[in-house]
């Protein structure tokens, strides 16, 4: 990257804009967004290893788009156990559907409904054949502990699986894949559906939506050698660390993240030194960090990854509390040069809000961005639905060193020791984050963000991230120019 004018001061992603440069790059399609940080990862983005944001089905969605999760490291180790044998279960092209028998009730479907974006619960009999299916309108004015029987719809399409040719079931060529989920948005299309349970040998095996079919000719999902999702996790750098990442590492979690808010301190580089002596096979990052010199030494630890962010989440409350942080374009851009220079790279983490953030972060030299509050307001994030008095949908978010999740983290301690270290938080303890009626599901805001991304490469005249690095050009603009980019919902 280069500078229109140099900056004088550390900045943030809205005092930067990108400039066009000529470009060779005919098609936003031909733009490859693969990370070059040794994940796999097909687009260059992280869901935050924060209670609110991932859990199995976030971690689920992202692989199978391309990108990562990160499960939390105050889940206990059974339940990682489960939650990646379950990710490591699924279709990487079939959704995972919600489904119910016709004898549970409207009550039980409106429950699970807002567990993922499809609106709709597969009901399936005792032979785990597709029965039908049930919507929310179908529920409407109904009693709420009628059957689902009562009021099942009749599907209009199932589509078999193995009528498509080597493109759902795994296996086949790219081509065939294609050409199998054309086929399948068009069956959709001439029934007059976006939402199809898919069979195979008589069984429920998944569920394609006209949204997912297209996704899937544009994503390639991010599969480990056994062609199973992938799925993070992350580890504390106090306790048994070497233990839980051994654990972790046989449940089958293919990247390790330890994490701390403090990353350049002594207990990181023990940390560091405990895994890297598992020899784990698998890419180790570590954060986080704001500068240069803490990013080479933990890349001379051991950390294949270095995680940069110290205070631009929209949950952390560290700048304000302590002073101590940086604007984070600066620390990415200090950190991932020196990260290079000693054969690592890094994740932005934190601190975008739009599209735009994401580009000027990989533009700055980052591998990959990790999201934290703007999934949380999704469906696959693992809160509740909420209404406000409007009756706007949203869920709670709240930030990973707040008293709230400092308190789950210790409840295995005396409540002396517990209150005694809720007096030191650093975060907010509830947040809401609103759903967006037209973006309710994080493969809505994945299509927004790497749309933003591919058209922000093109414009730079780069066929991947690497070119993107090298050719982009920034400039320092005002409040004023930051202002005159953003649209104006009405007039003036």
């Amino acid at each position: 990257m280069r500078f229109l004018n140099e900056p004088t001061t550390d900045l943030t992603y809205s005092d930067l804009f990108l400039v066009p440069s000529r470009s060779d790059v005919t098609s936003r399609l031909d733009v490859d967004l693969a990370a070059d940080d040794g994940t796999g990862s097909a687009i260059p983005l992280v869901a935050a290893n924060m209670t609110a944001v991932t859990g199995k089905r976030m971690a689920e969605t992202m692989a199978r788009r391309g990108g990562l999760g990160v499960l939390p490291q105050d889940v206990p180790l059974n339940v990682i156990r489960d939650v990646t044998a379950w990710i490591k279960g699924r279709h990487s092209v079939l959704e995972t559907p919600v489904t119910l028998a016709p004898t549970d009730t409207v009550i039980d479907a409106l429950h699970l409904m807002g567990k993922r974006p499809h609106g709709a619960v597969v009901v399936v009999d005792s032979t785990g054949a597709v029965a039908g299916v049930v919507r929310a309108a179908d529920c409407e004015g109904q009693d709420r502990f009628a059957s689902l029987g009562s009021v099942i719809r009749h599907q209009p399409l199932v589509l078999d699986a193995a009528t498509l040719n080597g493109g759902l079931p795994d296996g086949g060529s790219a081509a065939d894949a294609a050409q199998a989920l054309r086929r399948a948005f068009e069956a959709m299309d001439a029934a007059g559906t976006d939402y199809a349970p898919v069979q195979q040998d008589g069984v429920l095996a998944g569920v394609l939506t006209r949204k997912g079919a297209l996704r899937s000719t544009i994503y390639r999902p991010s599969l480990d050698d056994d062609g199973k999702l992938k799925v993070a996790a992350a580890v504390g750098i106090n306790g048994d660390v070497a233990g839980r990442a051994a654990e972790l590492l046989a449940a089958g979690v293919n990247v390790l993240v330890l994490d701390t808010a403090h990353g350049h301190q002594q207990k990181m580089f023990d940390a560091l030194a405990a895994v890297k002596g598992l020899n784990p096979g698998v890419p180790v990052v570590a954060g986080n960090v704001v500068t240069g010199d803490a990013t080479r030494e933990l890349i001379e630890a051991g950390a294949d990854i270095v995680k940069v962010g110290v205070g631009p989440g929209a949950m952390c409350t560290t700048r304000m509390m302590t002073a101590v942080g940086r604007p984070q374009f600066s620390a990415v851009l200090e950190c991932s040069a020196a990260a290079r220079e000693a054969g690592g790279r890094v994740w932005a983490d934190g601190g975008v809000r739009y599209p735009r953030d994401v580009a000027l972060a990989l533009a700055a030299g980052a591998s990959q961005v990790m999201i934290g509050s703007w999934f949380a307001g999704t469906h696959e994030s693992p809160g509740d639905l909420q209404l406000d008095a409007s009756g706007r949908q949203y869920k709670e978010s709240f930030g990973m060193a707040s008293a709230r999740a400092v308190q789950n983290r210790n409840q295995r301690e005396g409540a002396f020791e517990k209150d005694r270290k809720a007096l030191f938080e650093e975060g907010i303890s509830t947040s809401r984050m609103y759903v967006d009626a037209a973006r309710p599901g994080v493969e809505d805001l994945l299509d927004m963000i790497t749309a933003g991304l591919r058209s922000s490469m093109s414009y730079a005249g780069a066929a991947d991230l690497a070119a993107f690095r090298e050719r982009a050009v920034a400039g320092i603009q005002s409040a004023a120019g930051y202002e005159e980019g953003r649209p104006v919902p009405q007039s003036w």
